[in-house]
């Protein structure tokens, strides 16, 4: 049986508890949060008020923020690239409306949310260039992305179990920086989304622990193969108005890296706790081959810690569209 074949068998094998694991992880549409619980009420009397508020709070965000911020949104905003990505997974039946489709269809209804919001707080701050934004979050949609995991559904759970980590530290830290300056609003609006992404990883992580049980070598030898390639952001063809596909996104990582929003090490943190949380070193009677790519994770966070290490920022920040530079 082929590669291909064997993971949807696997992937039919899982859909029965698929339903339990939407109600496990994912919150009803009357109970969980929205946009306007974090943002002035444009039918309200002190609406204008809300908005002068904010204006005069944002003043006191640096530069470097509001480009990572921006990064966030964009990244958030390029969300119907990740649902038709996922939709098209083996295993995933958007026409047969199976169980898979219905998670990736709940998970971006929940998702849907993040963009929205932060999309509307950079709006009305008045620091940032909309019109730029907007040309990069279109020019994201259409560009797409090729994250190296094709329509495998074992790469896409093991790209989403890391992903979803990585995006709950950025929010929390944007969360961070705005509470240190004074900003509690946009300070708790960060954190509630950081809550979702994190309540989204472990969804994807117990997805990738069950593929384990029924399929350890398969699984193990995916792990290897994501990490040789490399985790790449979902924005990682990021780019301005008039700049080629990927030219912004070295530029808005050194910046998360600079103010510690997101960095080197969180990725090599990210890899330890995955191989925690999956008992890498646990997993019994694995094929040879399995064997190998198991040795390879195990070594793997080390070596990334020495890179690391040598990794050097640029302490200049480039300047974006997206933000007016700070005089």
């Amino acid at each position: 049986m082929s590669l291909k074949n064997v993971r949807l068998e696997v992937m039919q094998h899982l859909e029965k508890d698929v339903d339990s694991l939407i109600e496990k992880y994912l919150i009803p549409v009357d109970s969980i949060w929205q946009p306007t619980d974090f943002l002035p009420n444009s039918e309200g009397d002190n609406f204008m008020e809300e908005v002068r508020e904010i204006r005069e709070l944002s003043k006191e965000l640096p530069y470097d923020f509001w480009v990572v911020l921006v990064g966030d949104m964009i990244t958030e905003e390029a969300l119907p690239t990740y649902e038709s990505w996922l939709m098209d997974v083996e295993g995933v039946d958007q026409g047969g409306r199976n169980s898979w489709g219905k998670w990736v269809r709940h998970w971006t209804a929940e998702e849907n949310r993040h963009g929205d919001v932060l999309n509307k707080y950079l709006y009305l701050s008045g620091r940032v260039n909309m019109k730029e934004i907007e040309k990069t979050t279109q020019h994201l949609i259409a560009d797409g992305f090729d994250i190296g995991t094709d329509q495998d559904p074992y790469k896409n759970f093991l790209y989403t179990s890391f992903q979803e980590l990585a995006t709950y530290i950025s929010h929390n830290r944007v969360a961070k920086l705005a509470k240190d300056k004074g900003n509690k609003q946009l300070s708790k609006m960060c954190k509630i989304i950081s809550g979702d992404e994190m309540r989204h990883h472990h969804a994807y992580c117990e997805f990738v622990e069950r593929i384990f049980k029924v399929d350890p070598n398969q699984m193990m030898m995916a792990f290897q193969q994501m990490m040789k390639l490399k985790i790449t952001m979902p924005a990682h063809f990021l780019r301005e108005s008039g700049g080629k596909i990927g030219s912004a996104f070295e530029e808005f990582s050194n910046t998360a890296q600079r103010i510690g929003v997101y960095t080197a090490n969180d990725y090599v943190d990210i890899l330890d706790k995955l191989i925690v949380r999956w008992e890498i070193d646990r997993i019994t009677n694995l094929s040879d081959e399995a064997e190998k790519a198991r040795d390879y994770l195990m070594k793997l966070p080390s070596r990334l810690t020495r890179l690391s290490e040598r990794m050097k920022i640029s302490e200049n920040s480039h300047q974006f569209k997206w933000v007016e530079p700070i005089i």
